[in-house]
């Protein structure tokens, strides 16, 4: 399983810049392996990102914009997804990925199921 973020390293929008910063950061420091995709730098990227975000998950005008966030090819959400997990200590259920003993969301999901 890879995580796969997509990002504009070239966008106009600090918007956006803040939200992959944020997305990227969040990984680098839980040491979470990903790659990291640039749609601006890389047609290949663009086009493979844009046809497989969800339909239901796309703007109602215009394309898909970054960051997105993929495991393997499975489209996981947007950067509000990824912060409503964050926020809900569930960034790994939510990568598909098994939490590490010791973090909030181990002891989160310890607790439930006890």
């Amino acid at each position: 399983m890879v995580i796969r973020v997509y990002i504009a390293s070239s966008s106009g929008s600090t918007a956006i810049k803040k939200q992959q910063q944020d997305v990227l950061g969040f990984l680098e420091a839980n040491k979470i392996k990903f790659e990291e995709k640039d749609i601006a730098a890389n047609e290949e990227n663009r086009k493979w990102m844009r046809e497989n975000v969800p339909e239901e998950s796309r703007p109602v005008s215009g394309n898909p914009l970054p960051p997105r966030i993929f495991n393997d090819s499975r489209y996981l959400g947007d950067y509000e997804a990824f912060f409503e997990a964050r926020e809900n200590n569930a960034v790994y259920a939510f990568l598909g990925l098994t939490a590490p003993p010791g973090s909030k969301e181990a002891e989160a999901l310890a607790k439930q199921q006890a």
